[in-house]
């Protein structure tokens, strides 16, 4: 085949395994043949459209299977797919739309009133809705696949040449599109299926978000890849997961550390019948003991990870066998990547000293999506990507997570970073200065809390300033709680001290929120 990036996964697939379960979702199911077809069908549809080599293609919408067929087919044409996040409100949205220029965006019906929104502000020209079309403007996804070709299709696609922009908040307040080429999708998933050993015969539950590179390329891709089958869902509903883990014998799943616990919180959790599971992955937030306890008492352990967009995702994990003597790890490197540990000079750190974790590897980046400046400061001429989060490593080599270079937090496993919610603050007419700094949550790991100063003679509170970000941030980035103080630790240059910041607010904060 010409096309040796992951757009010709299916026809691989089919060719090897045609009738194999593929794709479970609701009650039905798709062999490696029919993905295959559709994959096909689509790619004929989007060509109709218009789009073509290096054009993008977004897609808005929960766990599906046109999420894997829009990705799939985009890579057939040699263009490059956009997943988008349900959570980010319009504005956001039209930001991501109008960066990448994207040209098609593929949503859901939910999605439907932000899509259109976003679309339209952001000058997209093609919507194709999941549920067909409910208003003039939009083209049926089923409808279209019905009148498209079915003849082969094979484009020159390169494994250096980009696959996906996946977008990640950055610390100045706007979102920033990592490139991942073929190449780093397709190594990343050959480092999953090592370290993890999936077989043929796995049966994988897909129900972190798919936008997510965790859900998407720790997963998914790679279950597909070795030909076991996935099974989507379109939410998280901790019955509901245990219900399907039950009914389908799952063997293989990721979930960050909320979902779990939620899923431990059933009375019936004790009870499940939990036997067919063999690899329960988590990631997206530090593992607490009591969530490792609850899993080891039903004869599970979690293999844990740390990872980021950037490398597609996957960096350090930790196998099931340490999960009780590593407690508390990252882990180590994946097979095909490689790691430093390094000091503010450069140099490496020594056993139990904290330093920034750089990696290294094929499943790296390509850069950020037309941000040179930033691709430059992220990557070494080398290709060491800068991670920005502080790591210790013990005598064995096995790395523990910090703290972070950057202000970013995590909450309920999505990033949160600072900058982006304080810029959302200070439209308020009210609003001086703020900062915005995590906070300990018995539920989510982290949350927000601002501190910010008022201008002279305003008297806002709480809820008035707090109530203004809805509509204009997702939900997770909204802070939960808020104090007012008469000013803010700023260094002899003015800059705000971040860790000041949270040592006088966010301690003060957490010993009010413990249960």
């Amino acid at each position: 085949m010409l096309n040796q990036g992951i757009g010709s996964w299916p026809a691989r697939r089919a060719r090897k395994t045609p009738h194999r379960v593929a794709v479970v979702h609701e009650d039905r199911t798709w062999t490696y043949r029919e993905l295959h077809e559709r994959v096909v069908r689509l790619a004929h549809a989007l060509r109709t459209l218009g789009v073509a080599r290096g054009d993008r293609v977004a897609y808005l919408g929960p766990n599906h299977p046109a999420f894997l067929e829009t990705l799939f087919a985009t890579g057939a044409l040699g263009a490059v797919f956009v997943p988008l996040n349900t959570r980010l409100p319009a504005p956001e949205l039209a930001y991501n739309l109008a960066d990448s220029g994207s040209t098609v965006l593929v949503h859901g019906p939910e999605q439907a009133p932000a899509a259109r929104a976003a679309a339209d502000e952001a000058g997209t020209r093609h919507r194709i809705a999941l549920a067909g079309p409910e208003e003039a403007e939009a083209l049926g996804y089923e409808e279209l696949l019905a009148g498209a070709g079915t003849g082969p299709l094979d484009e020159r696609v390169a494994p250096e040449d980009p696959c996906m922009i996946m977008y990640t908040s950055g610390t100045t307040g706007r979102p920033k599109g990592a490139v991942l080429s073929h190449a780093n999708i397709t190594w990343n998933s050959v480092n999953v299926l090592v370290d993890t050993e999936l077989s043929g015969d796995e049966v994988t539950l897909v129900v972190a978000p798919l936008f997510h590179t965790a859900g998407l390329n720790m997963t998914c891709l790679p279950t597909l890849l070795k030909g076991g089958r996935v099974v989507l869902l379109g939410s998280f509903d901790a019955e509901r997961v245990l219900d399907v883990i039950e009914e389908l014998r799952v063997t293989y799943m990721f979930a960050v550390p909320t979902m779990y616990d939620a899923m431990a919180a059933r009375p019936r959790f004790a009870s499940a019948d939990l036997s067919s599971l063999r690899t329960l992955n988590c990631g997206g937030a530090p593992v607490p003991g009591r969530t490792i306890a609850a899993y080891l008492d039903r004869g599970l352990a979690f293999s844990q990870g740390y990872g980021m967009t950037e490398a597609s995702p996957g960096i350090l994990f930790l196998d099931r066998e340490q999960a009780s003597a590593k407690a508390g790890s990252a882990g180590v490197p994946h097979f095909f990547t490689d790691t430093r540990v390094v000091l503010g000079d450069g140099s490496d750190a020594a056993a139990g000293d904290p330093g920034e974790i750089l990696v290294h590897g094929p499943h790296v980046m390509t850069g950020y999506w037309e941000r040179p400046d930033d691709t430059a400061a992220a990557l070494t001429e080398d290709g060491w990507l800068h991670t920005g989060d502080v790591a210790r490593l013990d005598a064995e080599g096995y790395a523990y997570i910090v703290d972070r270079v950057k202000d970013m937090f995590v909450s309920g496993g999505e990033n949160v970073y600072p900058a982006e919610v304080e810029a959302a603050l200070l439209t308020h007419p009210d609003i001086a200065e703020c900062a915005v700094v995590g906070v300990p949550d018995p539920v989510w790991g982290e949350v927000g809390r601002a501190v910010v100063v008022l201008k002279p003679g305003a008297h806002a509170d709480e809820a008035n300033i707090l109530g203004r970000l809805h509509g204009r941030l997702a939900k997770y980035k909204i802070p939960k709680s808020l104090t007012v103080t008469a000013d803010l630790p700023r260094t002899a240059s003015g800059k705000i001290i971040k860790p000041a910041v949270r040592e006088r607010y966010a301690t003060d904060a957490a010993e009010r929120t413990r249960p």
